[in-house]
C-alpha cells in the first residue's frame, strides 16, 4: 500500500527489479530447481507419457470432485477423523479458530502449508493470544522475518545466509556464523522444545486419498512427522481439489511432484495419516479435523476456459521457468500464490478488479506449459483472463482505442501500407542510430529500459518489388548459359502437388 492506495503489479515489479541481489537469488535458485528438473525428468524416461497420465488423473478427479469428495469425507469419519466444508476463508478461520478454543491451545506448530496461508490462520490464531510457530526452515524464515512466501516450494528463496543470521540472533542466537551447520542447528534447537510442548499441529496436504480417507504430506525436513505425531490434535487445512481416487493415483503423482518441482526422485519424507491414533499404536493425534477449503474453487468447475487450473499440484515447476517470476520474485504478484500459477489462479479466487492486473504480467511464452507436469494451459488461461477484464470494462480508454486502431488497421492492407507510412514519417525526430530511445509517450513501457528497434526505412514489400526484375534477368541468365532455372517447389514434391494444399497439410 503506498498512500493508502494498493500499489499495482507493475509497481511491484519496478520496486523488485531495483533490488539487483533478490534477482540474482531468485535467477540463481530457479535455473537450478529448473535443470534438476529436467535431468531428472530424463532418469525417469517417457517423461511426456507420465505427464500425460498426471493430466489424465487430474482432469477425472476434477470432473467427479463432487463424488470423490462425499467418499474423502466418509472415509475421514469412518476412521475417527471430524471433517468441516468450509465455503470461504472466512470460515476456514472460524473453523480452526473454533478447535483451538475448545482445546484452549496456546502453542500451535505448524507445517508447510500453502491453504494456510491463503486463509492467512497465523493471524487469526494470534489474535486469540495463542502462539503460532512455522517448523519448516523456509516458512519459519520468513515467519520471523514477517513476510509471505516468494515461492511455492521455496518461500525463502530472497534471503542470503547472511539475513537469516541476522533474523536468528534477533530471535535468540548468538554467535551465530553463515554457514548452514550453524544456521540451520539454531533452528533445530528451537523447533525441538516447540515439538514436544505443542498442543495443536497444523499441516496442509498434498494429495487426499478418496478410498481411504488418507492424507498425504510430502517433505524434506521431517518436520511433518513432528507435527502430524507430537501434539494431541491434528488439523488439516486442504484446498478441495486435493483429491486423489486410488493409491494406485499416488504412485504417478509421487513420481511427478518431486522432479518437476526440485529434481528429486523421491520426496525424503513421504507421509500418510490415515484417521486419527488407534489403540495400541505408539504415536499419531488424539483427535484428526479435516478442514476442505472451497474459496471460489468450485466456480471454476464446469467452466471451459478455467476448470483445468483445479489440476495443480502445486510443485511450483511453472515459477522456475518463467521469464517474469525470475526476475521480479514472488512477492511482486502480492498475493500468496506468485509465478504464472499465481497469476491465474489469484484473480479467480479473487473475483473483482483487486488482482486483475495479475495476467499482465506475463509474456505468454509458454514455458509454463511445457513446464507443468500435468499440462496445465496457463498461458491459454492468462489470454482468457486479459480477455475478461476487456470484457468487463477493467481496461484503460486508452488501450482500448489503441487497439481498435490497430484492428482497424491490420484489417485491411491499404490501410495497413498507409500506417506504416505514416508511422516511418513520425518517428524520425525519435531515431538514433536505427533505435527508439524516447522517455515519453505510448512506447515508454519498453524505452525507459531497453531501446525500441525503429521501423526500417524501406520496408520488405517495397524491396521484394525491387527485387523481383533482377531475379527474373539472372533466371534469363542462367538460361541463356544452359543452367535450369530456379525450379517451383510444388512441382519438386510430389506431396505438394497443387491438390488445394491437402498433401502438405496431410505431412
Amino acid at each position: 500500500m503506498e498512500d493508502g492506495r494498493r500499489t499495482t503489479v507493475m509497481e511491484r515489479a519496478h520496486h523488485a527489479l531495483q533490488d539487483e541481489f533478490l534477482r540474482k537469488a531468485v535467477r540463481f535458485t530457479t535455473a537450478r530447481l529448473k535443470n534438476n528438473k529436467l535431468k531428472a525428468s530424463e532418469e525417469l524416461g517417457r517423461w511426456e507419457d507420465w505427464r500425460e497420465r498426471g493430466r489424465r488423473i487430474r482432469a477425472h478427479t476434477v470432473a467427479h470432485l463432487d463424488y470423490y469428495l462425499k467418499q474423502f469425507a466418509d472415509q475421514v469419519r469412518a476412521r475417527g477423523g471430524k471433517v468441516y466444508f468450509a465455503a470461504d476463508a472466512a470460515e476456514a478461520a472460524r473453523v480452526v479458530s473454533g478447535i483451538v478454543e475448545e482445546k484452549k491451545a496456546k502453542l500451535i506448530v505448524k507445517s508447510k502449508s500453502m491453504v494456510s496461508e491463503e486463509v492467512h490462520i497465523n493471524r487469526h490464531l494470534e489474535a486469540l493470544g495463542a502462539e503460532v510457530v512455522e517448523t519448516d526452515l523456509g516458512e519459519y524464515i520468513i515467519q520471523l522475518a514477517g513476510e509471505g512466501p516468494s515461492h511455492i516450494i521455496a518461500p525463502a528463496i530472497h534471503k542470503n545466509r547472511e539475513q537469516i543470521r541476522d533474523l536468528f540472533m534477533r530471535a535468540g542466537g548468538e554467535g551465530l556464523g553463515t554457514d548452514t551447520p550453524s544456521l540451520a542447528g539454531f533452528a533445530r534447537r528451537q523447533l525441538r522444545e516447540k515439538f514436544l510442548s505443542a498442543d495443536i499441529g497444523i499441516t496442509g496436504c498434498n494429495f487426499a486419498i478418496a478410498e481411504s480417507g488418507t492424507v498425504v504430506l510430502f517433505t524434506n525436513e521431517g518436520n511433518g512427522r513432528m507435527v502430524t505425531t507430537l501434539p494431541p490434535v491434528h488439523i488439516v487445512m486442504m484446498g478441495m481439489e486435493r483429491l486423489l481416487p486410488t493409491f494406485a493415483d499416488l504412485e504417478v503423482m509421487a513420481n511427478l511432484l518431486p522432479r518437476a518441482g526440485t529434481g528429486q526422485k523421491l520426496t525424503a519424507y513421504m507421509s500418510m495419516i490415515t484417521g486419527p491414533r488407534r489403540p495400541g499404536e505408539l504415536d499419531g493425534p488424539d483427535e484428526l479435523h479435516v478442514v476442505i477449503l472451497d474459496n471460489n474453487r468450485s466456480s471454476q468447475l464446469g467452466d471451459p476456459d478455467f476448470q483445468e487450473v483445479l489440476h495443480c499440484i502445486r510443485c511450483g515447476a511453472c515459477l522456475n521457468v518463467c521469464p517474469v517470476y525470475r526476475q521480479i520474485g514472488g512477492h511482486a504478484y502480492g498475493a500468496v500464490y506468485s509465478g504464472p500459477i499465481g497469476a491465474v489462479l489469484t484473480p479467480l479466487l479473487n473475483q473483482g478488479s483487486e488482482y486483475a492486473d495479475l495476467p499482465y504480467a506475463s509474456s505468454l511464452c509458454g514455458a509454463c506449459f511445457e513446464a507443468c507436469p500435468v499440462k496445465i494451459p496457463l498461458h491459454d488461461m492468462l489470454v482468457r483472463l486479459r480477455r475478461r477484464n476487456v470484457r468487463e470494462g477493467r481496461v484503460k480508454a486508452a488501450e482500448r482505442f489503441a487497439f481498435r486502431g490497430f484492428r482497424q488497421a491490420f484489417s485491411s492492407p491499404g490501410r495497413y501500407r498507409f500506417v506504416m507510412r505514416l508511422a516511418r514519417t513520425a518517428q524520425r525526430p525519435l531515431v538514433r542510430q536505427g533505435y527508439i530511445e524516447s522517455t515519453f509517450g505510448p512506447l515508454f513501457g519498453w524505452t525507459h529500459s531497453r531501446h525500441a528497434p525503429a521501423l526500417d526505412p524501406v520496408p520488405f514489400r517495397e524491396r521484394w518489388k525491387r527485387l523481383a526484375p533482377e531475379l527474373e534477368e539472372r533466371a534469363l541468365d542462367r538460361e541463356a548459359v544452359g543452367q535450369p532455372a530456379a525450379v517451383d517447389r510444388r512441382q519438386a514434391d510430389p506431396s505438394r502437388a497443387d491438390d488445394g494444399g491437402k498433401g502438405g497439410a496431410e505431412r
